[in-house]
């Protein structure tokens, strides 16, 4: 009997020691209101620097360097991709595009 009463007060000072909500997590307002609205929610994106953001893109996207446009010409020619591994993409351009031949 007396070890039933030892058992019984260890598991109840068990379950007060890992089930004990602490002060810290009732000072947070997501416990009390877990969802905000959807206007709070977007309050910290401000539109028109997302567009400006989206408009400088496309126009970095329109003038590219012409190395970069090297660049790509020579990654979707598989050859040259294969050569500019080994060489660089400069010499790869200049070795598969660079000499134009016209008839």
């Amino acid at each position: 009997m007396r070890t039933l009463i030892n058992l019984m007060l260890l598991a109840v000072l068990v379950m007060a020691a890992t089930c004990y909500e602490s002060h810290e997590s009732m000072e947070s307002h997501e416990y009390l209101y877990p969802f905000i609205n959807r206007r709070r929610a977007n309050d910290f994106i401000q539109a028109d620097r997302r567009v400006e953001a989206v408009s400088q893109e496309r126009i970095r996207e329109r003038n590219k360097a012409p190395q970069e446009r090297q660049r790509e010409i020579c990654e979707d020619y598989y050859p040259c991709e294969l050569y500019a591994f080994r060489h660089g993409y400069a010499a790869a351009y200049r070795h598969y595009f660079g000499r134009r031949r016209t008839k």
